[in-house]
């Protein structure tokens, strides 16, 4: 085997290999913003996104930048006593310093958190954008959309 074509077979592993690293950051940065989701700590949840973000979400109109999309969300969850986000059955694609994903959602929203067996749930599928930014990924775009939904919004966090 020659020397050039040892390079080209390093290189090509060493491309897969910048992939699966990039995969697995990707993963890790919506596993970090939303479990901070969970315990309202919107700061590092906020970080994950890129300054001229966009959040699409269902029964929402489209909302642009970091601070609004922040205040929507805040807005939206504040109220419930619990919240949880499952991230479901994630998928990634990378090209360089850009990158997609889908993947679907599991929200539950319990107004009331010393009465766990009132909650209003519901789940749809993510579309999502990110960039490769100087501090790692960030979400550029989300698109989500509700498939189904269980219980009351009492809250009207969802309308």
């Amino acid at each position: 085997m020659g020397a050039d074509s040892e390079r080209n077979r390093l290189d090509a592993l060493q491309e897969r290999l910048q992939v699966l690293e990039d995969k697995d950051a990707l993963r890790a940065l919506l596993v970090r913003g939303w479990r901070a989701l969970d315990h309202k700590d919107w700061d590092t949840w906020s970080a994950c996104w890129a300054e001229d973000a966009e959040l699409a979400f269902g029964p929402w109109k489209a909302h642009r930048g970091r601070r609004t999309i922040r205040d929507t969300v805040i807005a939206a969850e504040a109220p419930y006593g619990a919240i949880t986000h499952h991230l479901l059955n994630t998928h990634f694609e990378v090209r360089g310093d850009r990158a997609t994903g889908v993947g679907h959602l599991w929200f539950v929203g319990v107004p009331n958190a010393d009465e766990p067996g009132e909650h209003y749930d519901f789940g749809g599928r993510y579309e999502w954008e990110f960039v490769r930014s100087s501090a790692g990924w960030r979400l550029t775009r989300q698109r989500l959309g509700v498939t189904w939904s269980s219980g009351h919004d009492t809250v009207g966090a969802f309308r």
